[in-house]
């Protein structure tokens, strides 16, 4: 016969894990998108933090005497696993920085359509960018490292035992931020350099030949040169992913670096 009792403490401790990893799961890329139904990511929540409940010990003694002081673990546990997915989250903005450079020099920074991810209004370059990287996320395998992270997590970071240090966390945003513009220039070096020698093309032109309108002729010739490079520049996705794969594990260890005890 099967024993499925536990007691209140066994049963405190797993609402912690599932905090972690509910928040976690909520602010990760891919598994934080919009069109993914909200009963599905509640059911990985559960079933990841059963795994992980199943794996773990409660051995560390949580010390809290009222209710208030439960919800403080409550809120350093939910605090943690945002801090974790949030991390790998920002990075994926830098795709959302390219397209708008991209769209910007190609004279496409009026075409906007609706991100279903996070239905906001994004370039048209920006979402062939995040597909991409979902659809390459997705090949290989790189969720399996988000939630593999997550899981190491609680080896690191005990269940209640968070310490947010704000000088850490303000340092590592610090670092990104410089990595961010540094990464968004190389996914879209290419489309810059090309439109930038047609500029000067463009310019030598209208000296030379001043009848010509040069003005309704460089933008068709924007828009056909920088969808000429990006057609062109499409197997280079794989590289641009693997920036922002990389840059994806270098913030969430500066985070967890951060509100480790």
């Amino acid at each position: 016969m099967i024993d499925f009792s536990f007691s209140i403490y066994d049963l405190e401790y797993f609402l912690l894990i599932l905090v972690r990893v509910s928040c976690f799961v909520f602010s990760a890329p891919f598994f934080s998108m919009n069109n993914t139904p909200a009963r599905i990511r509640v059911g990985l929540s559960i079933f990841v933090a059963s795994l992980l409940y199943g794996t773990m010990t409660p051995t560390e003694v949580l010390l809290y005497e009222t209710v208030l002081d439960y919800a403080v673990l409550v809120l350093k546990e939910g605090i943690a696993g945002i801090l974790i997915g949030f991390g790998a989250n920002i990075c994926v903005a830098i795709l959302n920085f390219a397209g708008s450079i991209a769209d910007m020099e190609t004279g496409l920074s009026m075409v906007t359509l609706m991100d279903p991810n996070t239905r906001q209004q994004t370039s048209i370059t920006g979402v062939l960018y995040q597909y991409s990287f979902s659809l390459i996320m997705i090949a290989t395998g790189m969720y399996r490292y988000l939630l593999g992270a997550l899981a190491d997590t609680f080896v690191l970071i005990p269940v209640g035992g968070a310490v947010f240090r704000s000088q850490n966390l303000v340092d590592a945003m610090t670092r990104f931020l410089s990595d961010y513009v540094i990464i968004g220039f190389r996914i879209v070096l290419p489309i810059f350099c090309v439109i930038l020698i047609l500029n000067a093309v463009l310019g030598i032109t209208a000296k030379v030949s001043p009848q010509m309108n040069m003005f309704a002729v460089g933008m068709q010739l924007k828009v056909l040169v920088g969808l000429g490079v990006l057609f062109l520049t499409v197997q280079m996705m794989p590289g641009a992913s693997d920036f922002i794969f990389q840059e994806m594990k270098t913030v969430i260890v500066s985070f967890v670096e951060a509100i480790q005890p």
